[in-house]
């Protein structure tokens, strides 16, 4: 399948995990992929190689999504190779787990300026691009813990329950530029940790109907559809991919 031939991604957070299962199904689906992390730059080398292996084209950026400044080079950068940028997908985040109690402003900014102010640096800068494209996609990845809640993530389930505002905000925004906009939230997702890295505490309270956990690809491939010509009446919208584990 090549239905996005001739079209171009950014996707941030793409150097592991599910940003690196999302950058290799918008190649393998066709378009040219820039391959954001926010300082590994041999895991984003890593995710861009393999993508050229399998004859599609990408390259890789270091850039914090928190800095405005870095963001516009990013996006610069990507618009000079390329030519155009017709998709973007805000994974970058940060997943710190502390008790209320013990958080502090600064903290709460950490994840917060990644995850939300990121998204509005990456939408801001990309909007002439995605505007002259006609056919712009937007992809926020939201999180369960924005619908259920978690014990220890009180920055975490905010900011991620604020990118699903965005999402209806911006659908709102950029209709009549024909930029869609839409969040997928992923549910209780098997990926590798650091080593001795403890799995969210909040995974241990919920259950999948299907019995079994999801794997990056599935976000990959849902994410795919929302960029493809077959989701054009889709916007505004959160998607669920979590087995069944939440049913909103």
């Amino acid at each position: 399948m090549s239905e996005l031939t001739g079209k171009v991604a950014i996707v941030t957070g793409a150097g592991r995990n599910i940003g690196r299962a999302i950058a290799l199904a918008l190649a393998d689906g066709g378009a040219a992929v820039v391959v954001n992390a926010r300082s590994n730059v041999q895991e984003a080398e890593a995710v861009a190689g393999e993508i050229e292996r399998a004859g599609g084209k990408a390259f890789a950026v270091t850039a914090d999504v928190a800095d405005a400044e870095a963001v516009a080079s990013m996006v610069d950068d990507a618009a000079s190779r390329f030519g155009r940028i017709d998709i973007l997908v805000n994974n970058a985040a940060v997943r710190a787990e502390q008790a209320f109690e013990a958080m502090t402003l600064a903290d709460w900014r950490a994840v917060t300026a990644v995850i939300l102010d990121g998204a509005f640096n990456c939408v801001a800068a990309c909007l002439p691009q995605l505007r002259a494209s006609r056919h712009g996609a937007i992809v926020n990845i939201g999180g369960l813990s924005a619908d259920t809640g978690a014990k220890g993530r009180a920055h975490v389930v905010t900011a991620k329950a604020g990118l699903a505002g965005l999402t209806r905000a911006l659908a709102h925004d950029l209709a009549a530029d024909s930029i869609t906009v839409n969040c997928v939230s992923p549910g209780l997702i098997a990926t590798p940790r650091p080593a001795g890295a403890p799995e969210p505490a909040h995974h241990a309270i919920h259950r999948t109907l299907t019995g079994v956990r999801g794997a990056p690809h599935d976000i990959a491939a849902a994410v795919r559809f929302l960029t493809g010509p077959g989701a054009r009446y889709i916007t505004g919208q959160t998607i669920r991919v979590n087995g069944g584990a939440h049913l909103g």
